[in-house]
């Protein structure tokens, strides 16, 4: 594609954006707008825009103090809370680069990552200690360590103390302005194909991408952050909310097995957006059917990524009164590609179930970014029938080049210049409307006898069983037809031993015809899931990689 230059314009096209400007206009013009932090006691700390603003000032001077110099790459190991929210913009606003470290990787993991971005100071929550120690052998470039407590002042040997840093601070710091097209933040994939790859985000893509994001929510909004804050950027969530100056709530510490305290804050702080991956919403959904006086969250909207949300999930959400939408990303794309978007006349012309299966597409490519269907074999684009499968491929404003210093960058993006594409290791369809579906990862898509099986789908009929509580899929070598699929379940408390395989199975052969069957069923207690909660199919496929031969099957 050609850029032409045209008349040149009489606008300040050389004015840079930057993140500080994010939470500079909220600390002016929405000053008094709450943020709200759950800490570790469960208690709550509140504060607004404007003070946040401050003590952001005050910790970069600190920093700079401190020896940060710009361009360094500065580590973070923290849940979501106010700190690490601070450090979002403190970080940024010394010329650094924020690294967001997810403390769910195993710890020789995390040294690899430190090491290949260099970082040279590194915060991180009380929490984090034993695995930081643990590895402070192997990471050389790390000149301090600053520690973050809800304990006041926490004093510890080779330790700097987050809030001394912030009350020493300048708030009369000023924050420069930096080329919008230097780094602001990192981030790793989770590795499940190999090594971690890095990303290094832009100022520039991330004020681009969070202005996006901010459509969908409104100065009259709480916005929850259930996202991670160190797995993409949080997805821009609390970005998007300090933008248009809306009251945003942080739960600080939490897991998926223990939903109470989020619904407690959606309940308390009266959130009406949030996000998250479909395992957590899960288990809130549980959670609020326990309840004896069941709570109603009428026009509060939920957006779930990370992968298709079951049927009955969306359904069960939608009972206690919630929006349910889907949105598709990823690390290499800061994370925006596509999110749920009703079409005018679409609800006129659709039935409730066609609306449902609309609500589980990963949606509408955002404005900015241009997508294709590619055939991986013939590196065509395929037609937009929603039945042709190829790779998706991307490009934008906010979507990534290449990965950090990594030979591996040639495999996953093709092209120069304005026409660079990132192929994605999606297979998809995109149909008459332009609705994307993702059909299964190429990785994970099962050739058996020469036909495709796609594993979502398979995974998504299972976890509409009322048995079923998770479900996975996976391809497993086969001497005759190349791979087959295995199934793994786990059943919901209840219904142990009360459903066999041949139920599953006559279950799916409703939808699906008898080849694309998985040909075993395996019970679990658990399936295996990544740091950032999607079920680790790598890890199934090394354990069950011969359970397709003879030798494997009789000692079954």
């Amino acid at each position: 594609m050609e850029i032409i230059k045209g008349f040149p314009s009489t606008m300040m096209d050389d004015y840079q954006l930057n993140v500080k400007q994010i939470l500079e206009h909220a600390g002016k013009w929405y000053g008094e707008q709450e943020i709200v932090s759950r800490k570790k006691d469960n208690t709550i700390f509140r504060y607004n825009y404007r003070e946040a603003f401050r003590r952001v000032k005050k910790l970069a001077s600190s920093l700079k103090s401190l020896g940060v110099k710009v361009g360094d790459r500065v580590g973070v190991l923290e849940w979501n809370t106010h700190r690490f929210y601070e450090l979002y913009f403190a970080i940024p606003a010394t010329g650094a680069v924020m690294l967001e470290l997810n403390p769910r990787l195993h710890p020789l993991q995390l040294a690899k990552i430190i090491n290949h971005s260099k970082v040279s100071f590194l915060f991180l929550n009380e929490d984090f200690i034993p695995i930081v120690e643990s590895i402070s052998n192997n990471i050389p470039s790390v000149k301090k360590l600053i520690l973050i407590s809800d304990t006041e002042k926490m004093h510890r040997n080779s330790y700097y103390d987050y809030e001394t840093l912030v009350e020493e601070g300048d708030e009369e710091y000023e924050i420069p302005m930096f080329d919008e097209r230097t780094s602001c933040y990192a981030a790793y994939t989770t590795g499940t194909t190999g090594d971690p790859k890095g990303i290094y985000y832009s100022h520039r893509s991330i004020v681009l991408n969070t202005l996006v994001i901010s459509r969908n929510i409104t100065i009259d909004d709480t916005f929850m952050q259930l996202v991670p804050m160190f797995h993409v950027n949080g997805w821009l969530g609390f970005m998007a909310t300090t933008l248009v100056g809306a009251k945003l709530v942080l739960p600080g510490r939490y897991t998926a097995d223990n939903p109470r305290p989020l619904v407690d804050l959606m309940i308390n702080e009266k959130v009406t957006v949030t996000a998250g991956v479909p395992e957590v919403f899960s288990s809130i959904l549980n959670y609020l059917r326990n309840m004896e006086n069941k709570p109603l969250f009428v026009n509060s909207r939920i957006l779930i990524g990370g992968s298709e949300p079951p049927l009955s999930l969306v359904i069960g959400l939608m009972e206690f009164g919630f929006q349910v939408g889907q949105g598709y990303g990823a690390t290499e794309t800061t994370p925006s590609v596509a999110g749920s978007v009703v079409k005018p006349k679409i609800k006129e012309r659709y039935s409730e179930k066609d609306m449902l299966d609309l609500l589980r597409k990963q949606g509408i490519p955002a404005f900015g970014i241009d997508i294709k269907v590619v055939d991986p074999s013939t590196g065509k684009e395929v037609p937009h029938d929603g039945k042709t499968i190829g790779e998706l491929w991307i490009r934008g404003p906010w979507i990534a080049s290449a990965y950090y210093n990594d030979p591996r960058t040639v495999e996953s993006f093709v092209g120069d210049g304005v026409d660079r594409w990132w192929r994605s290791g999606d297979l998809a369809v995109v149909d008459e409307l332009g609705y994307i579906k993702i059909v299964d990862r190429i990785k994970d898509v099962i050739k058996s006898g020469g036909e495709w099986i796609s594993t979502v789908d398979l995974e998504n009929h299972l976890m509409t069983h009322p048995a079923v509580a998770e479900a996975t899929v996976i391809g497993i070598p086969h001497p005759k037809w190349g791979e087959r699929p295995l199934a793994f379940v786990v059943l919901r408390q209840g219904f142990e031993n009360q459903v066999s395989k041949q139920e599953l199975l006559g279950y799916l052969s409703q939808r699906f015809a008898k080849w694309q069957l998985p040909d075993d069923i395996i019970f679990v207690k658990e399936i295996p899931k990544t740091s950032v909660g999607k079920f680790d199919k790598k890890v199934l496929r090394e354990k069950y990689r011969d359970f397709f031969t003879s030798d494997r099957k009789e000692s079954i």
